[in-house]
């Protein structure tokens, strides 16, 4: 089932683009009315592509949108794509209603992402494949934040005294950034702790009390020279291997 990867209507992209409480450049304000009323269709022929969506259950209302970013090819402000944040109401033939909002985003007259808020539920596209478990949104950064510093697998599971294999889970959205490992890769990867749990969507009250008080970890120690994984790292390979005499290779 694709969802995406559809060819949007005149009249449908109208009423996306219908924004009567925002003033931008691009936009006669107010604008002239269109028609809102092809979009509850439009978002019934989208959900009900869903094998599992109750048919009985169809978008009743909508209320124009707000941007959340507008397709321009206008220098400083580029952006490929148009997406927007369209709110209504769904309700069933038995009487029943919740608030629905749909996230819409497209590139010219192409649907290209979907998301839907149905009371409390999010119905969105999937990344893994069919039967495979999403991996958790922090393995994209961590990967991101090792790979632009140049650290290897191995030396990361080295300084942080943790098997290799966690580190690859981690990389793969397999292991939650559960607080203790978040600050042990944060030393290794030369940032804040209380930053990197904040970016690892971890709460305050899961952030360890060493991380909330020394927010600049692994600072070097007057007269004792660099420890081991307390250099700042810039594009380059940390040094990890002491030779002959302790000097760094």
């Amino acid at each position: 089932m694709e969802i995406t990867n559809r060819t949007l209507t005149a009249d449908v992209i109208a009423a996306l683009t219908y924004w009567p409480g925002v003033i931008w450049g691009g936009q006669k304000h107010p604008p002239d009315p269109v028609d809102l009323t092809v979009l509850p269709s439009f978002f019934d022929e989208v959900l009900q592509e869903l094998p599992w969506w109750n048919h009985d259950w169809k978008v009743s209302h909508v209320d124009p949108g707000l941007p959340l970013e507008i397709e321009s090819d206008h220098h400083g402000h580029p952006a490929r794509f148009t997406e927007v944040s369209v709110p209504g109401t769904v309700g069933s033939g038995r009487g029943e209603s919740l608030p629905f909002v749909a996230k819409v985003g497209f590139a010219g007259d192409q649907l290209i992402r979907f998301q839907a808020k149905i009371g409390d539920i999010v119905l969105s596209p999937a990344v893994a494949p069919a039967g495979q478990l999403e991996a958790h949104p922090f393995a994209r950064v961590f990967t991101g934040l090792m790979d632009l510093r140049g650290i290897p697998v191995r030396e990361m599971a080295l300084e942080t005294a943790r098997s290799m294999s966690t580190i690859r889970m981690l990389r793969r959205g397999r292991h939650n950034p559960e607080p203790v490992l978040v600050q042990e890769v944060a030393k290794v990867l030369g940032m804040s702790e209380t930053d990197l749990s904040v970016i690892a969507g971890l709460d305050d009250g899961e952030v360890e009390p060493s991380a909330r008080a020394c927010p600049t970890c692994r600072r070097d120690v007057p007269g004792h020279g660099p420890t081991l994984g307390s250099w700042p790292v810039s594009g380059q390979r940390r040094i990890t291997d002491a030779g002959p005499g302790g000097q760094f290779h």
